[in-house]
């Protein structure tokens, strides 16, 4: 029997399915769900992808690397669930060149590599993106001429994909289902499984920003919270056994570097022989990532000292003109991911193909999602979809998540309607240029969203973006923060300045667009620049302000 959501002055509202967790796999449920025709709740006790979603690498990849570890299956999965987003969000998901340079010291060499490239080729053969192809030592330094010359022998190139904003990934996947039906409540923190013996039967929940309770009812639970899969199981008396052994993962961000590759780098870095990427990333270079156990505190993780000289040391080993250092970070940044929990072994050696545990019929009612990529979370929702109703005793109904476009990329041909709304515009270049990265076609929404006032149409960052989408974040995407809207509508708090700067001004924009006060304007922009500290960005630095180019830029005056 579906439940109620206990919210005063709504009216009564009925679920089949409550998905706990709004990251990438969270909101793919909810739109596979909803897309079905279910009836869905998607809670969150943030925003939307704003958990281990946001800080991974930023890849759409086959998994290379899981060919090491004969996880053919996953990298099978992993690579046609990349063309299926190829596909399906074309404005998100862009094929990456990768290069592979082949050192005499390596771990791997040339016919290793030459191997897995074969396998990788052979299991994705109806892939859009070009075969792989060797390279010599000399056609690499052609190709890329800062790379370490010493003891290099060859290289491999092939393709993957890279989602730039996988914020917005998961947030599509939310519009979406919200379009079908789908209720959202963001800032809604979890207390406790309601259960009927050992039956869930609901969830009690809290809205952190108006600090209002209330409960929600249906007959299925799917704990999809990422690395706090077991807290969420922990504040209920069922008590499972530990579902999440996760790993820290750590990346730093700079601006293009002397030797900077022009292709993606996938290398074997010097001290462990752990690969790592050096990825072109939002007009600078995204390096990562580490690999450690994480037992510590998951809503403050952050990267240690330790691990950014790590990744500094072993760029500045690749490319010995680079000449990274420690000022040059603009920001770092660090997550868990929500791996099987092992209790020995590599890390490297812990699976990453998703468990969709049922935990009936110990608890009835409640599956929890542990694991998972962000390449494969369309599949891993058609999976646990498939599996909901079958708990619900019915045939599954068709998805159709693998042929139906997510909103930013209706329309029959995005690269000409890509063409034509860059050129017929009337935007600055870089605007209507970081629009189409953003929101694809609903650019025009945004736009529309101006009224034709020249100030929405300004740019208001160091990324391009443009007034009009402060109050269409508010508008039309869910945000209920600042932070909401500048690092996971806008993308703003993704460039060089982490919003530094932009904040004051995208909260002028709320005062005179979006009715806000001068005190919430400035408690937006104090507690966003709270948040952002764990990034440790360069912008914070009182020295930073007149040493980085992108910061004075922004400058704007006091909202005071």
């Amino acid at each position: 029997m579906a439940g109620t959501l206990s919210v005063p002055g709504a009216e009564e509202s009925r679920f089949d399915v409550i998905v706990v967790g709004a990251g990438i796999n969270g909101a793919g449920i909810a739109r596979d769900a909803a897309l079905r025709g279910l009836r869905v709740l998607l809670l969150d006790k943030s925003g939307i992808g704003s958990g281990t979603s946001s800080w991974s690498t930023r890849l759409i990849h086959g998994g290379l690397r899981y060919l090491e570890h004969y996880e053919i299956g996953l990298v099978r999965e992993s690579l046609r669930e990349r063309e299926i987003l190829l596909r399906i969000a074309p404005h998100l998901v862009r094929p990456l060149p990768f290069l592979i340079p082949i050192y005499e010291d390596n771990k791997r060499g040339p016919l290793l590599i030459r191997l897995g490239m074969m396998a990788y080729d052979a299991l994705s053969l109806d892939k859009s993106v070009p075969h792989h192809s060797m390279l010599t030592r000399d056609e690499l330094l052609r190709r890329d001429p800062g790379l370490k010359r010493e003891g290099l022998r060859a290289a491999a190139l092939y393709y993957d994909a890279q989602v730039e904003y996988p914020e917005r990934l998961a947030f599509e996947n939310a519009l979406s289902a919200r379009e079908q039906g789908a209720v959202i409540h963001t800032y809604a923190h979890v207390d406790s499984l309601l259960t009927t013996g050992k039956r869930v039967d609901g969830v009690a929940f809290t809205d952190l920003l108006e600090g209002t309770r209330h409960q929600a009812r249906a007959p299925i639970t799917i704990n999809a919270a990422g690395p706090w899969v077991d807290e969420l199981l922990a504040n209920d008396r069922l008590h499972p056994d530990r579902q999440i052994g996760g790993t820290k993962g750590s990346h730093v961000v700079v601006m293009p570097f002397p030797g900077a590759p022009h292709e993606a780098l996938y290398v074997e870095a010097g001290t462990d022989h752990r690969p790592y990427f050096i990825v072109p990333w939002n007009d600078m270079y995204l390096i990562g990532t580490t690999d450690t156990r994480y037992e510590s505190d998951l809503n403050t993780v952050v990267p240690d000292e330790s691990e950014i000289d790590y990744l500094i040391r072993e760029t500045n080993g690749v490319i010995p003109d680079a000449g990274l250092t420690r000022d040059a970070v603009l920001y770092a940044y660090a997550g868990v991911r929500p791996l099987p929990f092992k209790p020995a072994g590599s890390e490297g050696g812990i699976t990453r193909s998703h468990i969709i545990r049922d935990h009936a019929p110990e608890i009835e009612g409640l599956v929890s999602i542990v694991g998972g990529k962000l390449t494969t979370y369309r599949s891993l929702a058609q999976e646990a979809v498939d599996m909901l109703y079958r708990k619900m005793g019915k045939k599954p109904s068709p998805c159709a998540t693998a042929r139906v476009p997510l909103p930013g990329a209706r329309t029959a041909d995005y690269a000409a309607f890509a063409h034509d709304f860059a050129s017929g515009s009337g935007l600055p270049e870089e605007a209507s240029r970081q629009l189409l990265r953003v929101y694809g076609t609903r650019s025009t929404q945004v736009v529309e969203n101006a009224h034709g006032d020249a100030d929405l149409l300004t740019p208001f960052s160091d990324t391009g973006a443009i007034g009009a989408e402060v109050p269409f974040s508010f508008e039309k995407e869910l945000a209920r923060t600042l932070r909401d809207s500048l690092q996971r509508c806008t993308m703003v708090g993704w460039g060089p300045s982490v919003g530094i700067g932009a904040d004051e001004k995208a909260v002028e924009i709320a005062v005179r667009h979006l009715g806000w006060t001068q005190d919430r304007a400035r408690e937006e922009v104090a507690a966003y620049r709270k948040y952002v500290e764990r990034y440790k960005p360069r912008s914070l630095l009182p020295q930073s302000r007149d040493e980085c180019p992108h910061e004075s830029a922004t400058r704007v005056r006091d909202t005071q």
